[in-house]
């Protein structure tokens, strides 16, 4: 919670369709109980979302404020968000109050039925998906199911921090910007050579002195269906599928 006192809800600005807004217009209905998970397929492309990460996290702060604090007695609490990395750990998101470290989630398979399942199990509510060419992932109907059933909305975002079409925009403020940069140094799956790249692009966004974000709003079905590139079944899906066979044909042999 290192953040608490270090920044405020306030610090941001945020705007949709050009007007300005506040983070209830981007996700309509928000509420301390929501369960944000942004998935991210390079290394440090989850910068991409940073300002949307650090400004909910500001939110949230704000509903417990008066009760947070290390003291006997006080709030010690972090918001239910989640980086979903896909193929490998791509950055350690400590600095960004995603916390504890079990919120950093590994889906070591580009997997539709492992990455969705993934954010099923951790009851997501809010998705925030990277902007790759939507593709036709096969799901069991089951994970299909629980995921439109629970998910309110869903943004697309870039790791540079502009996305096309985007009409959204957070701008950020120098103590955001800090526990970003902070996040990304501390990360040891980031060479110095990208560390350095990420630095520049970080600048190519910057206004006034501030790190101004833009995102997209996509419908939950659109942003399930940017959570890989794989198209055939996966080895998860057909492993379950074979689970399925066989209990079918358990059944038919002894009832």
């Amino acid at each position: 919670m290192h953040t608490v006192h270090s920044m405020s809800y306030k610090d941001y600005e945020f705007e949709v369709d050009g007007q300005k807004a506040d983070i209830e217009d981007i996700f309509p209905g928000f509420k301390p109980s929501d369960r944000i998970g942004v998935v991210t397929r390079t290394p440090g492309g989850s910068m991409g979302a940073g300002n949307l990460i650090m400004s909910a996290l500001t939110r949230f702060y704000d509903f417990y404020r008066p009760e947070l604090g290390d003291e006997p007695g006080k709030l010690r609490i972090y918001p239910e968000y989640f980086v979903f990395h896909v193929g490998k750990r791509h950055m350690n998101h400590t600095m960004m109050d995603v916390w504890p470290p079990h919120k950093d989630v590994i889906v070591e398979e580009d997997d539709p039925e492992e990455i969705l399942a993934s954010i099923n199990d951790r009851g997501i509510t809010r998705l925030v998906v990277e902007d790759i060419e939507p593709t036709v992932p096969v799901f069991l109907r089951e994970t299909i199911s629980s995921a439109k059933s629970r998910i309110v909305s869903a943004l697309a975002y870039d790791p540079s921090g502009r996305v096309d079409q985007g009409d959204i925009t957070i701008k950020g403020c120098a103590s955001s910007e800090e526990n970003i940069i902070a996040t990304m140094n501390m990360s040891d799956e980031i060479n110095e050579e990208l560390r350095e790249q990420l630095k520049i692009n970080r600048e190519k966004i910057t206004v006034d002195n501030r790190v101004v974000e833009t995102y997209r709003r996509i419908a939950p079905s659109e942003a399930i269906h940017k959570l890989t590139k794989f198209t055939k079944i996966g080895s998860k899906t057909a492993s379950y599928l074979e689970v399925l066979q066989n209990d079918k044909k358990f059944l038919v042999e002894h009832w």
